[in-house]
């Protein structure tokens, strides 16, 4: 019998990166646990990927090529070779390119697994679609408008080392639930606590880490900026701005100062729906400690004034000086100190002319609209567009077009693989190359293939390999193997990968990038990357952009007040579900009777004014669409916003999701998603079998 420790990581669109084992004995996977030595998965998985290997051997797991025979959207069809399915895609492909050229193709790529080979981190496919002229795809869901709106203030979106939270003495969790997304950082912050932090949780909803936290502050969805300003305000009124950090380090400081005295408590709580007392304390607590962290999470960026958020909140670690200070400034992410050869993989240089650029979370404006040319083909990979994107029911008709090819490379008959012309097995993690950083860490891992794949299951990067065979085409790069990518992509001179080569990865499975510890790590004390080298409060590029020079405040498009709010009086919001991550899981029977099925909840107050009682089913909707949840009623949700989880598959629970409600619209940088930008009615529905319904 043999036994081994294979080393991986988890591939999902979550911060933590774990660092995993495999445990194989005579070629079968048989266990699964995080890392033991490993400094930040310390040999925990969440409760979501302890079960990853079941879900590998899952009954409804894609074992070879489907070709439709049904309707678009029944998800019927035949099984054939890979001969066969290579053939028509590139044969379709190659018919579309004739017709209308390369970026009538659009390759849409989502946040599936996060790897440098198979995934989003380098964008997977590139090269084919580059040597092929295709769209590019711009992926827009998940942060973009956060990312945008910091690169502004810093000159970068790289925020602080998350591990360098437990010497912080105040930790803002905004819009932020590490209980839930990531829960390892939640460790880190318990050993801070135990040398004396305070932690506030600022999210409209009382989440599991805001029941644990020292302090919570509920405000309204999309008012964030406002209570950034507000904050401020009572740290200039305390006389607590740390003026030499102001002077030496900053841009603008002194028209940010007029703007943070427009916020006053007063104003401040009629904007954020906040009480006084809270802004007033929690600004004092900030002014007399040091250092403090902001961590924020993607959630508070997903409305019209996103970036802006982001931008704003950028700027209170640099009025109190604490982006000098080990444990001081903001988290949102760390993927910019990995410093790998990113450019290498991505091969734009196969790109003979510049093409268009199409957004990911605009899908049904690319199917319906677009005509220049039009989108013929769609070939979609670790994305589930039906159940996460906006305008859900516009997506569908746009997939619906008898004359759009669509290609679907997946695990699982997703909502999305339904309307498939052709549907392409892949592989999961444990069963391919990849390497992987983090989003809320600084190490990169490394993830052998632990067993073979099963049926006629293929990696991404061997798909796109021998499709770019079955077009015949002879750009070499196109056929570069997996171990050849890993190595170009670690082929570096970037410091953050000093010592770190391929053969000392895969034999460790995972390095720390070479920055100094976290106990001593401010890496912005001596200056940022923006065009003057200091922190800008007023940004001449954001004015070149059509943006506001200054930082400061948005407000959501779908306001509080007005006749919108009184047709649809609540603010919808979808959280991260502690069950799945994004849609990944959410056809697992074991998590999902975990998840219960899809709800929305309601503070008491809204719920007897509505005529609602707990578990009611309840219809949610508005113009763009709606769908059906059962009612909770429970004071975690502050008067006025409704919420409910994301991650649910449409067709396994009535057909339609949140999103269906939610607007293909922008928010104001970077063309990011407005999901928490959203108003909607809610009503209560006859109970099941009862006949009564109105005509």
């Amino acid at each position: 019998m043999s036994v081994t420790q294979v080393p991986g990581a988890c591939p999902l669109d979550c911060p933590d990166g774990c660092s995993w084992q495999v445990t194989v004995r005579d070629g079968e996977a048989v266990a699964l646990r995080g890392t033991p030595d490993h400094p930040y998965t310390r040999g925990t998985l969440c409760v979501k990927v302890n079960q990853f290997l079941e879900h590998t051997r899952a009954p409804d797991r894609l074992l070879h090529p489907l070709r439709r025979v049904g309707r678009k959207g029944e998800g019927r069809f035949e099984r054939i070779s890979w001969d066969s399915a290579l053939e028509e895609v590139a044969r379709r492909l190659s018919e579309t390119i004739e017709r209308h050229g390369g970026e009538a193709i659009w390759p849409y790529q989502g946040t599936g697994t996060l790897g440098f080979l198979q995934g989003l981190q380098g964008r997977a496919g590139s090269r084919l679609w580059n040597v092929l002229g295709a769209s590019r795809h711009d992926m827009t869901i998940c942060s973009i408008a956060g990312l945008a709106g910091l690169r502004y203030t810093l000159g970068t979106s790289t925020g602080i080392d998350p591990e360098s939270l437990e010497y912080s003495r105040l930790i803002l969790l905004w819009g932020s639930n590490p209980l839930t997304t990531h829960h390892h950082l939640w460790k880190v912050i318990q050993r801070a606590r135990r040398d004396g932090a305070h932690v506030v949780v600022v999210d409209p909803v009382r989440s599991r880490t805001a029941a644990q936290a020292d302090e919570h502050l509920a405000p309204l969805p999309g008012t964030d900026a406002a209570l950034a300003l507000g904050l401020l305000n009572v740290v200039l009124a305390e006389g607590a701005e740390d003026r030499a950090y102001l002077e030496n380090h900053t841009v603008g400081w002194e028209a940010f100062r007029e703007r943070v005295l427009e916020f006053g408590p007063a104003r401040t709580a009629r904007e954020t729906g906040l009480a006084e007392e809270e802004i007033v304390r929690l600004g004092r607590r900030i002014a007399r400690t040091r250092p403090t962290a902001v961590r924020v999470s993607q959630g508070i960026q997903r409305h019209a004034g996103g970036g802006t958020a982001l931008r704003t909140l950028a700027c209170l670690p640099a009025v109190t000086g604490d982006w000098q200070r080990p444990g001081g400034g903001l988290l949102y992410s760390t993927d910019g100190y990995f410093g790998g050869n990113r450019e290498a993989l991505h091969r734009d240089d196969l790109l003979d002319r510049p093409v268009r650029t199409l957004s990911m979370t605009r899908l049904a404006e690319g199917l319906l609209e677009v005509d220049d040319p039009p989108v013929e083909a769609l070939v979609v990979y670790g994305a589930n567009p039906v159940a996460s994107s906006p305008d859900q029911n516009r997506i569908r008709r746009g997939l619906a077009r008898e004359d759009l090819f669509t290609v679907v490379m997946d695990h699982f008959p997703t909502d999305t693989a339904d309307y498939a012309d052709i549907v392409l097995p892949a592989t999961m993690q444990p069963e391919h190359l990849d390497v992987h950083d983090g989003y809320g860490h600084l190490y990169v891992t490394w993830n052998e293939p632990a067993v073979a794949p099963p049926g006629e299951c293929l990696s991404t990067t061997e798909t796109f390999r021998r499709l770019a065979r079955a077009m015949d085409l002879k750009e070499p790069a196109l056929y570069a193997g997996d171990e050849e990518l890993a190595g170009e992509l670690l082929d570096s001179r970037h410091p953050s990968l000093a010592g770190i080569t391929v053969d000392a990865l895969r034999e460790r499975g995972w390095a720390r990038l070479s920055y100094p510890d976290p106990k001593e790590f401010a890496p912005y004390a001596d200056g940022f990357p923006t065009p003057s080298g200091k922190l800008e409060f007023v940004s001449e590029t954001a004015r070149a952009d059509g943006h506001d020079a200054l930082a400061g405040y948005v407000p959501a498009a779908e306001p509080g007040d007005g006749e919108l709010a009184r047709a649809y009086p609540f603010v919808l919001i979808s959280v991260a579900n502690h069950f799945f991550l994004n849609t990944v899981f959410g056809n697992r029977p074991a998590l999902r009777r975990r998840a219960g099925g899809p709800s929305v909840v309601l503070h008491p107050k809204d719920a007897a004014a509505a005529g609602i009682t707990a578990g009611d089913r309840v219809l949610i909707g508005n113009v763009r669409g709606e769908f059906e949840a059962a009612a909770v009623v429970d004071e975690v949700v502050r008067p006025g916003v409704a919420m409910t989880a994301k991650g649910h598959w449409p067709k396994l629970t009535g057909g339609h999701g949140p999103n269906a409600t939610v607007e293909e619209r922008d928010a104001d940088m970077g063309g990011g998603a407005v999901f928490h930008d959203n108003r909607v009615r809610i009503t209560p529905l006859p109970p099941r079998g009862d006949d009564s319904s109105e005509d």
